[in-house]
């Protein structure tokens, strides 16, 4: 087993990771263990040395510098003692020891179950456009692109240019809170002059608010989707659909270190410090707020992890307003009831052990069901069907045990 140590450990490589290391290099040597083949996270994965944006050009150029170590494919699965992570890689396990941790592993798309999602050619939004990152064509495609939030513009955007055809966008929330959300986008110009480039490019997409996906029509692939909008419901013929609906933050690592969980987010202090000793976090796993706010927590966690407490505290504002602006948005597109009555009794739920809705409402918690039926015992560990029971059910998440994700029995 190999064996390497660090003054800060930084897992994850998305945005707050980045900040962070940037931010902690310049007085400590810096790890990034991270768990893709490339650095950059769900916004600038596989394109991160061809994005434009300044924050990332920023970020890899502090990256390049040499005083960041950085480790890819490998996956965080336990902890060993005091101030040790386990790692699994290609080349095996690997001890990771630190002084200082920042946490900065992000979130996943939550899914919601409804009658033919587990379909072939029904993805997450930020699924599909990862995998036409990593080389799927699209070129000719028709997708359906539904679900909520900002990321459903982005998203048609990019397959678009990509060569999709794009045949609809579906937001399930309503105009008056679209057009609400829309103001707080006055008081910040760069992201209304974004907002409107990207709008510009859709015009000719039809928009529908109001509107979400009933059913996934297709006997062994997807064919098409029924929506529903104002009481009205209508199939449109396509080859995916891309929905959306939110992130959930990843804390398993933060739990099993101890840290605190409130409201299924990890709580910090304003110096992004966890409930754990010489452990801090970053990003969306204390709570979705865009990427802004990301950036700005990677930062004062890294300066913090490193004893620069004055500098950090002068990025505390600018922390804020991009957590202001990412409640407003999350307020905006709130997920509504009627997605709660989607799933039939036949609908699989819980999709590594098979089990359908109509077997999960005998059960009053996700422990009972879990005994009963192993929802949440599968490859995904919960990690699917968890946040689902939870928006469906209202079902708190269980208790984080080691490992957090799969390995191969050598490594234990």
């Amino acid at each position: 087993m190999n064996k390497t140590s660090c003054e800060v450990l930084i897992v994850g490589g998305g945005a707050a990771g980045l900040s962070a290391a940037a931010a902690a290099s310049k007085t400590a040597r810096v790890l990034i263990a991270d768990d893709n083949p490339n650095l950059g996270g769900q916004i600038w994965r596989a394109e991160l040395g061809k994005t434009k944006s300044p924050q990332a050009l920023e970020l890899i150029k502090s990256i390049g510098s040499g005083k960041v170590q950085v480790m890819n494919n490998a996956q965080i699965f336990a902890a060993s003692g005091t101030n040790c992570l386990l790692a699994e890689t290609p080349e095996g396990r690997i001890e990771l020891e630190y002084e200082k941790l920042i946490i900065a592993t992000g979130a996943r798309e939550r899914f919601l179950p409804f009658p033919g999602w587990t379909l072939p050619g029904v993805f997450g939004a930020g699924g599909l456009q990862a995998l036409v990152k990593g080389g799927l064509s699209v070129a000719g495609k028709r997708i359906v692109v539904s679900g909520t939030g900002p990321l459903l513009f982005a998203v048609a955007d990019y397959l678009k240019n990509k060569g999709a055809i794009v045949a609809a966008i579906a937001e399930q929330a309503t105009s008056f809170n679209i057009r609400r959300f829309g103001l707080h986008l006055l008081a910040r110009p760069s992201k209304l002059a974004q907002a409107i480039t990207i709008r510009s490019r859709l015009l000719n997409i039809p928009y529908l608010t109001g509107c979400w996906v009933t059913k996934a029509i297709g006997d062994e692939k997807l064919t098409a989707v029924t929506l529903v909008s104002g009481g009205r419901s209508w199939d449109v013929e396509c080859d995916f659909l891309a929905c959306g609906f939110h992130l959930v933050p990843n804390t398993e690592l933060a739990s099993i270190l101890g840290c605190r969980i409130d409201n299924g987010y990890v709580a910090v202090d304003e110096f992004q410090r966890t409930s754990a000793n010489g452990i801090y976090c970053a990003g969306e796993p204390t709570g979705m707020a865009g990427v802004e706010s990301s950036l700005a927590e990677g930062k004062i966690a890294g300066l913090a992890a490193t004893g620069q407490s004055e500098t950090a505290r002068s990025l505390f504002a600018e922390r804020d307003r991009a957590r202001g602006f990412g409640n407003a948005l999350n307020d905006a597109f709130a997920l509504r009831n009627e997605l709660k009555t989607l799933a039939q009794p036949d609908t699989i739920v819980c999709r590594c052990e098979d089990v359908t809705y109509g077997r999960l409402s005998e059960f009053d918690n996700s422990r009972e069901a879990k005994l009963q039926t192993r929802c949440g015992m599968g490859s995904c560990q919960g990690r699917v069907c968890g946040a689902a029971n939870e928006f469906l059910f209202g079902w708190k998440p269980g208790t984080v045990r080691p490992p957090i994700f799969p390995v191969r029995m050598e490594e234990l």
